[in-house]
């Protein structure tokens, strides 16, 4: 697998010719969108070419359709260094249980008015539904609440895809999916990160994201982390190192309330990513505690305060 910071492509112009007198295709290398640096320019890019659209809030949003960026998981962390970011709480659908971790993404959409706005009158505050972790582990189960065991229901998509990973690293289907239309009607919010694909290669895993929608400022430094994050705890289970984490987007968008802020991010001047350390040995998926992980050498600009469109 390629370094993350070097995309490999043909000389097209001489493709032909090349393959005509089998001498060696020459390969040029160029930075992508890559790292920090990637994802700034990824928002610098919509803020220039961006089309000005409504949205589900009534807030507007500037909008492109499509973008991609990398970040290398080797020996470094994606946790961006232009304002501080959290990163905890991965796999819940309790919105009280992440905001006291200190992750307040989820608060406006857990809220009591949020719920009754949306239909769910009778439903506990904090309670998403049957969220990104439900889904992962208990897929085609039928969703109460957020208290009820649901141990042995439904699919467990994670535990499929790490069997898989030990089993089979050279399929293609290793694949877990959020996206469940049958029960998107009892979710606080759709899944914004739909889908993730795995990839084993040269003793590293890599994992793909596809994001249908996401929000630059706010939501997308979360969820690069966060999977990430995710990347890191398959590849400690399954004895492998970590590679790349790819981040496609389809809706990437920046909320008008967030252009000013966004601008003073762009000022900033990325610095080293901090490094992930795993602090013991865990065997399964479920073992895993917060305090098994140590952020070090985390030095990031000071915070950038975003309003959440709900």
């Amino acid at each position: 697998m390629p370094a993350t910071s070097e995309i490999h492509t043909h000389n097209n112009c001489n493709e032909k010719e090349n393959i005509k007198d089998n001498s060696p295709i020459e390969k040029s290398s160029f930075s992508l969108f890559c790292d920090e640096r990637g994802y700034l320019n990824q928002v610098e890019y919509i803020l220039q070419h961006g089309t000005r659209k409504g949205d589900r809030t009534g807030t507007g949003v500037v909008s492109v359709f499509g973008s991609q960026a990398r970040y290398s998981l080797r020996d470094q962390f994606p946790l961006l260094t232009t304002k501080k970011v959290f990163w905890k709480a991965i796999g819940s659908t309790n919105a009280k249980e992440l905001s006291e971790k200190g992750v307040k993404i989820w608060d406006a959409n857990g809220s009591r008015d949020f719920l009754d706005k949306s239909g769910f009158t009778s439903r506990e505050e904090g309670d998403l539904g049957p969220v990104y972790g439900f889904q992962w582990r208990h897929f085609g189960a039928e969703y109460k609440d957020m208290h009820t065991d649901y141990t042995g229901q439904g699919v467990d998509q994670l535990q499929k895809v790490i069997d898989t990973i030990k089993s089979n690293p050279e399929d293609r289907r290793i694949i877990m999916c959020a996206w469940n239309p049958k029960d998107l009607p009892l979710m606080a919010l759709p899944p914004c990160h739909a889908l993730c694909q795995f990839y084993v290669c040269d003793g590293e895993l890599s994992c793909q994201l596809y994001q249908r929608s996401g929000d630059m400022g706010l939501g997308v430094p979360f969820n690069i982390a966060s999977y990430a994050l995710l990347t890191y705890m398959m590849a400690h289970i399954t004895g492998l190192k970590p590679g790349d984490f790819v981040h496609t987007l389809g809706d990437a968008h920046v909320y008008v309330n967030h252009i000013e802020p966004l601008k003073v991010q762009l000022q900033r001047e990325p610095r080293p990513f901090p490094k992930l350390k795993i602090l013991r040995a865990v065997a399964h998926i479920d073992d895993f505690r917060a305090e098994d992980f140590e952020i070090c050498d985390y030095n990031p600009h000071p915070t950038i305060k975003m309003q959440m469109a709900v």
